[in-house]
C-alpha cells in the first residue's frame, strides 16, 4: 500500500495552506480532492476581505493557492475517497483509484450550500435555481432574479447579481441582513435591489424553467408569488462530512467535526481538522487558511514525537 507521513483530505483553502505548510516542514505530503482545487472559492467572483490584497476573483486566488502549494513540491490528486479506517496506527484512505496510508491526516473536506428543501428546488436546479452566482448570473441578463439569505454571501451576490439582472430581490427571513455592515449599507442602496423583509420562500414554480416563487411573510402569514426566472439560494452550509461515519471520528449532530480549538486535534491521534468543515465560530477563508498551517504544525509535532518513539 502507498505510504506517506502525511495525507490532507480536501484542496481548499485550508487543505491548500496546510500543504504550504508540510512541504516547508519537510514532510512527505499528498492532497486528495475529489471535486475543484479551491473549494467554494472558485465560485466566488469578488473576494475583498483577503489581506494584502483589495479585490480578486475566487478562481484566481484559488489557483494563485494551488500554484503555490505545488511550487513547494505538493502533490495533488483528484480522487473520490470511499472509505477511511482510522482503527491501528496508519490512517487508511481508499480512493476510487487505490488505497493510502498515512501517520498523520487531516481533514479539510470543508462544506458545501444549503439547500432550502421547498417544491420546485430540485427540480428547477440547473433551470433557474442556481447556488453560483458568478457561474450563472450571466445567463439572466435584464430579467428579474432573487436571491434567498442575508449573510455576507447572499449580499455580496445579490450586488454581483446587478451586472446582469435587471432587478434582484433580497428575500431574508428577519427584518435586517445578517451580513457585515458595509457590506449591507452598499447592497441596500444599490437600487436594482429590492429587499423582501421577514420572509420565507415556499415554493419556486415553473415547468421547464424557474417563472415565479411562492413566499410567505413570517409575521402576519401573508402569501404571494413573485416573478423571477433565477433563483439564487445562499442560505448557509453544510459539512462534507458523511464519509466520516462510521470511522470513529467525533461530530456533532450535523456533521461538523469536533476539534481542540487550539491543536485542531480529534479524538483520534494523528488525526487534525481544517477549516469549514470542523465546529468552529467563523467559517472564512481566511480563518481556514490558518486552521491550515496550525493543523499542519500539530500534525507535525505529533509526527516528531511518533518518530522519537520509533
Amino acid at each position: 500500500m502507498e505510504h506517506h507521513e502525511l495525507l490532507i483530505l480536501g484542496a481548499g483553502p485550508a487543505g491548500l495552506t496546510a500543504a504550504v505548510y508540510a512541504k516547508r516542514s519537510g514532510l512527505d505530503v499528498v492532497v486528495l480532492e475529489k471535486g475543484a482545487i479551491g473549494g467554494q472559492i472558485t465560485t466566488t467572483n469578488d473576494v475583498e476581505n483577503w489581506p494584502g490584497i483589495k479585490q480578486i476573483s475566487g478562481f484566481d486566488l484559488a489557483a494563485s493557492l494551488q500554484e503555490h502549494a505545488e511550487y513547494l513540491g505538493a502533490e495533488i490528486r483528484v480522487t473520490e475517497i470511499e472509505s477511511l479506517d482510522f482503527s491501528g496506527p496508519e490512517k487508511i484512505v481508499r480512493t476510487d483509484k487505490g488505497d493510502l496510508s498515512a501517520d498523520a491526516l487531516i481533514v479539510a473536506t470543508g462544506a458545501r450550500h444549503r439547500h432550502l428543501g421547498v417544491p420546485g428546488e430540485a427540480e428547477l436546479t440547473g433551470r433557474g435555481v442556481s447556488y453560483c452566482a458568478v457561474c450563472d448570473g450571466p445567463f439572466f441578463r435584464n430579467e428579474d432574479i432573487m436571491v434567498v439569505g442575508g449573510g455576507d454571501t447572499a449580499v455580496e451576490e445579490a450586488e454581483y447579481l446587478t451586472r446582469f439582472a435587471s432587478k434582484v430581490y433580497l428575500v431574508h427571513r428577519r427584518d435586517r441582513l445578517r451580513a457585515a455592515d458595509m457590506l449591507a449599507k452598499r447592497a441596500l442602496a444599490n437600487p436594482k435591489i429590492e429587499p423582501v423583509w421577514d420572509t420565507v420562500v415556499t415554493a419556486i414554480n415553473g415547468k421547464t424553467g424557474a417563472e415565479s416563487v411562492s413566499v410567505k411573510n413570517v409575521k402576519n402569514g401573508g402569501e404571494k408569488q413573485i416573478p423571477a426566472t433565477g433563483v439564487f439560494i445562499f442560505v448557509g452550509n453544510l459539512p462534507n462530512s458523511e464519509v466520516f461515519k462510521g470511522s470513529g471520528l467525533d461530530m456533532d449532530a450535523t456533521g461538523w467535526v469536533i476539534a481542540d480549538h487550539a491543536t485542531l486535534r480529534t479524538n483520534i491521534p494523528g488525526v487534525f481538522a481544517a477549516g469549514d468543515v470542523r465546529v468552529t465560530g467563523l467559517r472564512q477563508m481566511i480563518t481556514a487558511a490558518a486552521d491550515g498551517a496550525r493543523a499542519t504544525m500539530s500534525a507535525y509535532a505529533f509526527l516528531s514525537e511518533l518518530e522519537k518513539a520509533n
